[in-house]
């Protein structure tokens, strides 16, 4: 089965990916990953991702395309994968068409943006490695680390604000993906929620009359 994992940031994607993939036998495929890999085999596309990465510039859509078509066409995917962060835009998913790629299903995880920042804002970290939550795990003292005693900090990436930022870009660039494979007659929606496990029943259930058709 040949699956495109949608959802905005904070939503949970990357943990239903992974239960995806276990259940499916299928790779779960994160763009970032396979442009690292293609650096870092030295292929041809790989060496001019890695010039723009160099220059500090965003590797442009044909070379990034270029490299997903590539490990699509392994034999890692020969039974099927899941696509996780890409395309990320209708310019993309267009691109992928044009490959000649089939999909089977684009499953949306969807989570208000409220709960989003709710869940992102809450984290805590500490220099040891240690993570806890303000609401759903959150350390005996507050700000203070169970393990070290050392003052628990937000990463910049879990501030409110920059958290804000990455949904308003979500919504803008990513959020249109919906329209384009709902119109295909291949969008799948899941609420997610507050128990992991919950929302791994609903993406299965979801998956299960595609998984026939695949």
């Amino acid at each position: 089965m040949n699956i495109i994992l949608m959802g905005a940031p904070g939503a949970g994607k990357g943990t239903q990916s992974a239960r995806i993939s276990e259940k499916y036998q299928i790779p779960a495929i994160a763009t970032g990953d396979i442009l690292r890999g293609a650096m870092k085999a030295g292929t041809e596309l790989g060496k001019a991702a890695k010039s723009y990465v160099d220059a500090g510039q965003l590797v442009p859509d044909s070379v990034v395309i270029g490299i997903i078509k590539e490990y699509l066409a392994t034999d890692n995917c020969k039974n099927g994968f899941i696509l996780d962060g890409f395309p990320r835009s209708i310019p993309q998913a267009e691109a992928l068409d044009e490959m000649g790629v089939q999909i089977d299903v684009v499953l949306s995880i969807e989570v208000a943006d409220e709960k989003i920042i709710e869940r992102m804002s809450g984290r805590r970290v500490c220099s040891c490695g240690a993570s806890y939550h303000v609401v759903y795990i959150p350390p005996k003292k507050e700000d203070v680390c169970d393990k070290c005693g050392a003052a628990l900090y937000v990463r910049a990436d879990d501030a409110a604000e920059t958290v804000k930022n990455r949904l308003d870009t979500f919504h803008a660039q990513t959020e249109p993906l919906k329209e384009y494979y709902s119109k295909k007659g291949i969008l799948v929606t899941v609420e997610g929620q507050e128990e992991v496990a919950d929302t791994t029943a609903l993406v299965f259930k979801a998956l299960a009359p595609f998984e026939a058709q695949a």
